[in-house]
């Protein structure tokens, strides 16, 4: 910064300082009172940017996973169990209290994970999951190590701004998704009712990445659906109602016990229309998702836009829909 002063010979400068302090004038300078420290005062919640490449980072791991465990990260193999051991480690790290719920499918142990933020109204709490199985056939990285990253670098971003939300956040991560939605649905089945009543809003995330994707909003729930589409206004991205994974996803145990939920979804094996295309980009008269359920749902397969525009709006809600104060 520069600042002017008015030029004084240095001789001179000193003459008056010595007369000035001679007379007492050279009192203390005062200041206005000082700020109070950053600390106490509330900071606007505005969600974080979810960095893309933090979340590809996960999803390199689960490729590597995979690797080294048949090829896949299904129910009931070894893949499954260390990808549920990795997201979890990185919870633990951050200060999530976390729990695994075993369950029982098609003869195997499953497991869900579910990780609790500490702090906010434990009766208005807002939940977001995805669930962290393959098909047997391939890693499942876009289906769904995208969602499952996505929730994960979000999880993360509320332990490095030491959110501090009005209500309570929960992120759970599912078994068994493939097989009919057996992780959720055991959750869900083990909750009491008043259990239930406290959770305000689960947000399901199955598909986020998709290589020739579109930005589909779940319409179950008119609030949850316009933070989303608010969101993606921010980008002035056109959205459409989310019906290809209707029912077919995790959110559908919670919306039958009477839950509110939304969520995002790029696209799996429908095919993409000329107006679409037009929209969104890509390429018309593919599928969203050319790899759904096969060998080739690689870390190869993902759309770095999509998955990055679909994990910020997962900040977005979170932070909108939980409220509270943040130390960033």
């Amino acid at each position: 910064m520069h600042s002017s002063h008015s030029r004084r010979t240095p001789a001179a400068g000193a003459a008056l300082a010595a007369a000035a302090l001679a007379v007492g004038l050279l009192a203390p300078t005062v200041h206005a009172a000082p700020a109070p420290p950053a600390a106490s005062i509330p900071a606007a919640v505005s969600a974080p940017d979810i960095p893309v490449a933090n979340v590809k980072a996960h999803l390199a791991q689960l490729q590597q996973i995979a690797n080294a465990n048949g090829g896949n990260r299904a129910h009931g193999r070894s893949g499954y169990k260390a990808s549920l051991d990795y997201v979890k480690g990185k919870l633990d790290a951050a200060g999530f209290t976390t729990s695994v719920q075993q369950f029982s499918s098609s003869g195997a142990t499953g497991y869900n994970l579910i990780a609790d933020w500490p702090g906010g109204d434990t009766s208005r709490t807002v939940m977001a999951g995805a669930h962290l199985d393959s098909v047997t056939a391939g890693p499942g990285i876009n289906d769904n190590g995208s969602g499952s990253a996505g929730i994960l670098e979000t999880a993360l971003a509320v332990s490095r701004d030491r959110l501090k939300p009005d209500k309570h956040l929960r992120f759970a991560w599912w078994g068994a998704e493939e097989l009919g939605m057996v992780g959720s649905r055991y959750y869900v089945n083990s909750l009491g009712t008043s259990d239930r009543s406290k959770i305000s809003g689960y947000l399901n995330f199955d598909m986020i990445g998709s290589p020739n994707p579109g930005y589909f909003v779940y319409d179950d729930d008119p609030a949850l659906e316009k933070v989303f589409k608010d969101y993606f206004a921010t980008l002035s991205l056109p959205t459409e109602i989310e019906t290809e994974g209707d029912g077919r996803s995790d959110h559908a145990p919670f919306k039958n016990a009477g839950i509110p939920v939304g969520g995002l979804f790029s696209g799996a094996d429908y095919t993409k229309t000329a107006a679409q295309a037009q929209k969104w980009g890509g390429s018309a008269g593919k599928e969203f998702d050319a790899c759904y359920h096969a060998s080739c749902d690689t870390s190869g397969n993902i759309d770095d836009t999509a998955l990055d525009h679909n994990s910020d709006a997962i900040a977005y809600a979170l932070w909108q829909l939980a409220g509270g104060t943040s130390a960033r």
